[in-house]
């Protein structure tokens, strides 16, 4: 089975949302075109169920995805992406908190990396990971205004730092 995709949008921008054989393997924050390797279909099953709970987020009445995953990284960025599943919609973390929680504390800078690198943002919520000082530091490269106004929705903008 070659990748599929469908693309949605969202209150952050258009939304790719690909899936493999196994489950979801992107989420993009741009319109992805058909290819060799990826063929657009908005009537797979799994993609309208991913674009479903997505705008239940949005909405704000989704707290969790129930979506399979399949997702590829090292061992350390897996068990970071893992740790980001368990933070729950309204709380943050801190980079030096998940190394904390992996057992590396000083692989805060790795932790931001892991973060960046994150195929599924949004369903594993690398936005609620805050600098350590609260501040909105590095999302999807630069795009800060997008994390921004995802803890805005999950209502948790308003407690950091004089966001």
């Amino acid at each position: 089975m070659k990748k599929l995709f469908t693309y949605m949008e969202s209150p952050i921008g258009p939304l790719s949302i690909v899936r493999n054989e196994r489950g979801i393997c992107a989420v993009q924050f741009s319109i992805l075109g058909e290819g060799e390797e990826i063929g657009f279909e908005p009537s797979d099953s799994l993609l309208v169920e991913a674009v479903r709970q997505l705008e239940e987020y949005f909405q704000e009445s989704r707290m969790s995805f129930d979506l399979p995953v399949d997702i590829k990284g090292t061992d350390f960025q897996q068990s970071v992406w893992e740790t980001l599943r368990h933070i729950p919609i309204g709380e943050t973390r801190s980079y030096s908190e998940i190394a904390e929680q992996i057992g590396n504390k000083k692989a805060v800078r790795a932790v931001g990396q892991a973060n960046k690198a994150n195929p599924v943002p949004i369903i594993i919520p690398c936005h609620r990971v805050i600098g350590k000082n609260q501040s909105l530091t590095g999302y999807a490269g630069k795009e800060i205004d997008k994390k921004r106004e995802l803890l805005k929705i999950e209502g948790v903008l308003s407690r950091i730092n004089g966001q």
